[in-house]
């Protein structure tokens, strides 16, 4: 079946990454690595260390062997990934008074050798081998390591999406979950990448540099919904420079909600949709607007038709609520949705006409950003 399905992509112009062309090595420059404990400190990298996890379980009143895997499993994918100490706290109940205690005890305890070896383990360094012709047709990196909440139906409907996108369009499209990819030899082959609902921390100090560089000399990136969804970030630079929004929650009664989206006409991207549409999903709010940073607002949400409740009763209201945009990143061009939760999204006529408008123009419009 897998050879059946490379074969078939081949014949269609397209590419995958493949387990037996990758050169692996150890990581060592893991972000986290050399971290404090603290209350600050990401959930999961406190759960792999034993005295860190008897003293948050003593403080949280949590019996972590008890919880479930998702939410606080040392194994990725889990919530343990894109969470705090002091976010977890509060998800549960723990009042802010008993985490000033808890972080100083956490911050006494020494880093050890072991300790950066596991934090280190969740990131990689293998490199795909990945040889792209250069005819002029857009090279698309079609980029899918998940470490925090992986909500396979979503990321396996967008997959798809993409793929038949670039077989249609005729773009030359490389899918993999190797990290090791964003080495600058590898994403000079590149004309834009996309995030698949990508969630948690997934790069290494080296990656995140040759991400940045690739932007910042022309590259484009599009992310979908997942992308900007992580309720605690550990890269300042993605979250608030090139996304420009954090996450704050979504309604959960119901999660997915029929509402209406208003198109702004005066985008450059807004000329493959309709002024307005109406379709169902899960509807992220975020605590920063994208316009403090420059950004181009495509797509705003009319709150007025669904309910912006929380999971416990918060107010998710923004008032302007942009739901997709685009700025740059020096020369590069960016482009984000926060549409994607629900499976059927990816076959919705005017989100597939943006996304595919989105990602020729990421891809290809070098005036763009000058």
């Amino acid at each position: 079946m897998r050879l059946t399905l490379i074969r078939s992509l081949a014949l269609a112009g397209l590419a995958l990454a493949l387990p037996g062309q990758v050169r692996a090595q150890a990581v060592t420059d893991c972000p986290m690595r050399d971290m404090p404990f603290s209350a600050e400190s990401p959930l999961i990298d406190v759960l792999l260390n034993p005295q860190a996890r008897a003293l948050t379980q003593a403080a949280t009143g949590q019996d972590f062997d008890k919880t479930p895997p998702a939410f606080t499993g040392t194994t990725p994918p889990t919530f343990a990934a894109i969470l705090t100490v002091r976010k977890f706290a509060a998800f549960v109940g723990v009042p802010e008074s008993a985490i000033a205690p808890l972080d100083a005890r956490l911050r006494l305890l020494p880093v050890t050798a072991e300790d950066k070896v596991k934090r280190c383990q969740r990131y990689d360094n293998d490199r795909p081998d990945i040889r792209l012709p250069n005819d002029g047709k857009p090279r698309l990196l079609l980029f899918e390591k998940i470490i925090g909440f992986k909500d396979t139906p979503s990321v396996n409907a967008a997959h798809a999406a993409f793929i038949a996108m670039a077989e249609r369009k005729g773009w030359h499209v490389v899918a993999t979950d190797k990290a090791g990819a964003f080495h600058p030899r590898t994403l000079g082959q590149f004309d834009a990448v996309i995030w698949n609902n990508i969630s948690g921390d997934v790069l290494t100090l080296s990656q995140r540099k040759a991400f940045k560089r690739f932007l910042q000399r022309g590259g484009g990136f599009v992310g979908i919904h997942g992308s900007a969804g992580d309720p605690a970030w550990f890269w300042d630079w993605y979250a608030d420079d090139l996304l420009g929004a954090r996450f704050t929650g979504h309604p959960m009664n119901p999660q997915l909600q029929e509402a209406r989206i208003a198109v702004n006409p005066d985008h450059p991207l807004a000329k493959a949709l309709p002024r307005e549409w109406r379709m169902t999903d899960e509807w992220y709010s975020f605590g920063t607007n994208p316009r403090r940073i420059g950004a181009q607002v495509l797509l705003t949400l009319d709150e007025s038709t669904y309910s912006p409740v929380g999971i416990k009763g918060e107010d998710l209201r923004m008032g302007d609520h942009p739901l997709a945009w685009t700025h740059c990143i020096g020369k590069g061009r960016m482009f984000y949705s926060a549409i994607g939760h629900a499976p059927d999204t990816y076959a919705q006529p005017q989100n597939v006409a943006m996304l595919e408008a989105a990602i020729a123009w990421a891809a290809s419009d070098r005036k763009a950003c000058k």
